[in-house]
């Protein structure tokens, strides 16, 4: 097959699309794939690029550049977040749209991957401003979105209400309104309930089934380190709490919190909706996020960024679980020092598939205008969760490899399974 960029083995080491590969290429070589497919499933379907203006409030009109990656149609339609963040790089894109693919194959749920996101820095903007932003960037992906070919979805640095002007701009175009057309947004246009806290709540199920595999039962004597305080952090440690876990540390983009004796949640979320960050909370000792990721506890969940483990702090971890809520946090090379080390992994596309598979269950109740109440989506999550969880345990055992490989194998059979019986067109 002959093919034109992106070329993944011109990757730099510390590219998260460098990650994607180098683990697409260690979880193949166990699988009985016919080469064509296998270099068909390494690239990208299609990827699309927008430069675009926005008026900011004094007047002057600033140009932005926009992405959208679509890695695979062939289990559904794509199904992928939009970020905004002055690091956001097609380069990035590509990774996080691939990850997107494994991870909606290993729940099988009827999607394939893609990832968006505008190089931008959204606290920088005003309300109006970002709405500018976000109209004129989901006007240029038009020809790519629509509820039966491309669903976006909320990701770092965008929430419900940008999801909202997308579907409204959306909406306007074609002339009637289409709730379909993204997941995570309002309840009041046809959001689902449950969809805020989906991706933490999922990350914590994943832990209490590695924590059992484990033979480790006690909820209060676990100690729980979470990295990042967003959407999937903040939710995360709620759920723990909620379940009793001691959770010991967090952090944010400003610096990280430690109370031996454990956090209160509920009072730290106030805190946080106070003062924006969750440093100087009350009882607990200011540190980093590199003293956080290098501290003694049961349980370490980075849920920030990619690339936060590496080879250079990996041999420094002291957690004997780590639970990925971020995309791509731990490098390869990291992950060879931690199974060496017997450090157990929960790989991302398992521990933070809540959030896709709640995004499921919000586009499937748009299509059939039908909604469910919270109980039902999150037992409907729990099912989901728990099978994949021990779907890919039992084909880490079976393969003999860890259950990050476990998961991708289980993933990439999928998808080259469904590849095989459509074929290649024409």
């Amino acid at each position: 097959m002959v093919v034109a960029l992106p070329n993944p083995t011109t990757q730099s080491h510390t590219s998260a699309y460098h990650t994607a590969i180098e683990q697409y290429n260690r979880a193949t070589q166990n699988l009985s794939i016919d080469d064509n497919i296998l270099d068909y499933m390494r690239y990208p379907r299609r990827e699309f690029t927008v430069n675009f203006p926005v008026r900011r409030d004094d007047g002057q009109t600033e140009m932005f550049t926009g992405y959208r990656v679509h890695h695979s149609t062939v289990l559904g339609p794509s199904k992928g977040g939009i970020r905004y963040s002055t690091g956001v790089t097609l380069d990035e894109v590509r990774a996080l749209a691939m990850w997107m693919t494994w991870k909606c194959a290993l729940v099988n749920i009827p999607y394939g991957g893609a990832k968006g996101g505008v190089v931008v820095d959204p606290k920088t903007l005003s309300q109006r401003e970002l709405e500018n932003l976000t109209r004129r960037y989901a006007s240029e992906l038009i020809p790519l979105i629509s509820p039966h070919s491309d669903i976006p979805a909320p990701d770092m640095g965008t929430n419900s209400q940008v999801m909202a002007w997308i579907m409204d701009t959306y909406s306007m175009t074609v002339g009637y309104s289409v709730p379909a057309i993204v997941t995570g947004k309002p309840i009041i246009i046809g959001g689902s309930e449950g969809r805020t806290e989906a991706t933490g709540r999922g990350v914590i199920i994943t832990m209490m089934e590695a924590l059992k595999q484990m033979g480790q039962s006690s909820r209060s004597g676990t100690t729980v380190a979470i990295q990042g305080f967003g959407n999937v952090g903040s939710n995360a440690a709620s759920f723990a709490y909620e379940m009793g876990f001691t959770i010991v540390a967090v952090s944010d983009v400003m610096g990280g919190i430690y109370n031996p004796r454990g956090l209160d949640i509920p009072d730290l979320l106030e805190h946080v909706q106070a003062t924006g960050t969750v440093m100087d909370f009350r009882g607990s000792e200011n540190i980093n996020n590199e003293e956080l990721l290098r501290m003694k506890c049961d349980v370490l969940i980075p849920a920030a960024m990619e690339n936060q483990i590496t080879e250079d702090n990996a041999d420094h971890v002291q957690a004997q679980l780590i639970v990925e809520g971020a995309n791509g946090p731990t490098t390869p090379e990291a992950d060879d020092i931690l199974n060496d080390r017997g450090i157990f992994v929960v790989p991302d596309i398992l521990a933070n598939s809540g959030g896709v598979i709640v995004s499921y269950f919000e586009w499937v109740q748009d299509l059939q205008a039908f909604s469910w109440d919270k109980d039902e989506v999150f037992r409907q999550l729990q099912r989901i969760i728990v099978r994949a969880y021990d779907e890919t345990q039992s084909n880490a055992e079976k393969f003999n490899v860890d259950m990050r490989m476990g998961a991708q194998m289980t993933a990439i059979q999928r998808v080259a399974d469904a590849m095989k019986v459509r074929g290649f067109y024409p």
